[in-house]
């Protein structure tokens, strides 16, 4: 099964979902979407207590839903309950919720969307425009956004091709982040007040351009130099990074002050501050 993780948003609510290429399905987070429609403070709790009924009840829903890999708050990747749409409506049935109907419409133009993407992939980048111009986004910050985006996959996509797999995609990010940062992305995400949610998402457009440039320079040096084993592409990250690291101090010895923000998207989107670099429109 070929797996693409994807966040998806239903008012504002973050979903972890997964798209199954061969089948052409999306599998959703079973807590995710329980939490959207009770608005349960301990919503795995719920579904563990809702699983148990319903398994004693004999509903082949619950017995037919497995469990995939997907970021957990902590940012790793732990294994969570998921369900297909044709699963989760049935299990949405079993929930009393002012959101199921508009749930469940939502869900199926999720799939609906998916499958239109996959005959016209600009659709995707439209989704994308979309869904970060909704949460307050500048238009100027979204088009780097979605640039940092293509580096990355190019960067991922160089990695699997040197063997790379595993937690070693974080640890290699780590030491790249660390390279220009002089943070680890959790320290990172500490800085700026973040849990789980996405520190690119939060990044002014200053560190979203100093981390692109980290990226695709680690990309361009690794396709030059073809790193063999881990260690090899640990020097390569730690290369990558110093580029990105120079344009930095030479940026902050002209400005005078470090451009490493400890604002986040929420406090900026919100009003609280209004750098220009992650501006309201």
């Amino acid at each position: 099964m070929t797996q693409k993780q994807a966040i998806q948003l239903f008012e504002a609510r973050k979903v972890r979902t997964v798209w199954d290429d061969e089948a052409e399905r999306w599998y959703f987070s079973v807590v995710d979407v329980v939490s959207i429609l009770t608005e349960s403070p301990d919503a795995a709790a719920y579904w563990r207590k809702l699983k148990q009924r319903l398994k004693k009840e004999g509903n082949e829903t619950v017995t037919n839903c497995h469990s995939l890999k997907m970021p957990a708050p902590d940012g790793k990747m732990r294994l969570t309950d998921v369900a297909d749409t044709e699963q989760l409506f049935r299990l949405i049935q079993s929930i009393p919720s002012p959101k199921a109907e508009p749930f469940k419409q939502w869900m199926a133009q999720v799939a609906s969307d998916r499958l239109d993407q996959m005959q016209d992939p600009e659709l995707s980048i439209r989704q994308a425009m979309t869904d970060y111009k909704r949460l307050g986004y500048s238009d100027n910050w979204i088009n780097q956004r979605l640039k940092s985006m293509e580096v990355r996959k190019e960067l991922t996509d160089e990695w699997q091709r040197r063997g790379i797999e595993g937690q070693q995609y974080a640890t290699l990010t780590d030491i790249i982040t660390m390279e220009w940062a002089g943070r680890t992305t959790k320290d990172y995400k500490q800085y700026k007040g973040l849990k789980k949610e996405n520190l690119r998402d939060n990044m002014t457009n200053i560190e979203l351009a100093l981390n692109t440039l980290a990226e695709a320079a680690v990309t361009e040096i690794s396709k030059q130099q073809k790193p063999e084993g881990f260690r090899q592409n640990v020097k390569v990250a730690k290369s990558g990074g110093s580029v990105a690291k120079a344009a930095r101090q030479q940026l902050e010895t002209q400005l005078g002050h470090s451009v490493i923000s400890p604002l986040n998207a929420q406090q900026v989107l919100a009003g609280q501050a209004e750098p220009p670099q992650l501006d309201n429109d």
